[in-house]
């Protein structure tokens, strides 16, 4: 393993929720010779407005001993959604750098039948990460790099907007590649068929080598 134990702290929703994200990221980074604990405060449909205010979640960061605290919303296209995400990426932030952590913004996806979204979504989170100078954990690019390369992959649940497992893995893919600089062998995602893994790593490689 290298070095020092990286610790994570999840603040997001059920999009970080489902498949439990958290895991996969440990279990994978953990793959890569890296030792990865996490945590996470994740409530269905919570914007970081509805976090900020709750209160857990700031107590989670104060608690401290973090090196990274992800920060996940939904796809916050919409420039009043971008607006809240701004605002309350710089919030969290000043708790995060008190806390003696950095922060990091989960890039997530919009629904399928709002797949024209998707460029918005890069551009609110990868602005979010830009404002606070925090680390940009970008994996609704991941998946369209990923579908440029099989349209079919089924990154999506059931619902045409939680993710699948394989959508899942590749998010959790890219966080690790981001916060640990390694990438998980194709072992490190068991029960998915080899094609779709060996899709989602190259998807995960492009986004490594910042391939536009």
């Amino acid at each position: 393993m290298l070095g020092a134990v990286l610790r994570i702290l999840f603040i997001g929703n059920s999009l970080t929720a489902t498949n439990d994200l958290p895991g996969m990221v440990e279990a994978m980074a953990r793959a890569a010779g890296v030792e990865v604990r996490t945590a996470a405060v994740v409530k269905p449909n919570f914007s970081l407005e509805d976090h900020w205010n709750d209160g857990e979640a700031r107590r989670a960061i104060a608690a401290g001993g973090w090196s990274y605290v992800v920060l996940q919303q939904g796809p916050s296209a919409l420039p009043e959604s971008r607006v809240l995400l701004d605002e309350y990426a710089r919030r969290f932030d000043r708790e995060v750098r008190r806390a003696n952590a950095r922060p990091a913004l989960l890039m997530v996806w919009p629904s399928r039948d709002r797949a024209g979204d998707f460029d918005g979504v890069s551009r609110s989170y990868s602005g979010a990460a830009a404002l606070v100078g925090g680390q940009l954990l970008p994996a609704g690019d991941a998946w369209r790099a990923a579908w440029r390369r099989d349209p079919a992959l089924a990154l999506y649940g059931p619902d045409g907007f939680h993710p699948s497992r394989l959508g899942s893995s590749l998010a959790a893919l890219v966080i690790v590649e981001r916060l640990t600089g390694r990438l998980p062998p194709a072992s490190a995602v068991p029960g998915i068929p080899a094609h779709d893994v060996e899709i989602i790593l190259e998807a995960a490689r492009e986004l490594a080598a910042g391939v536009p």
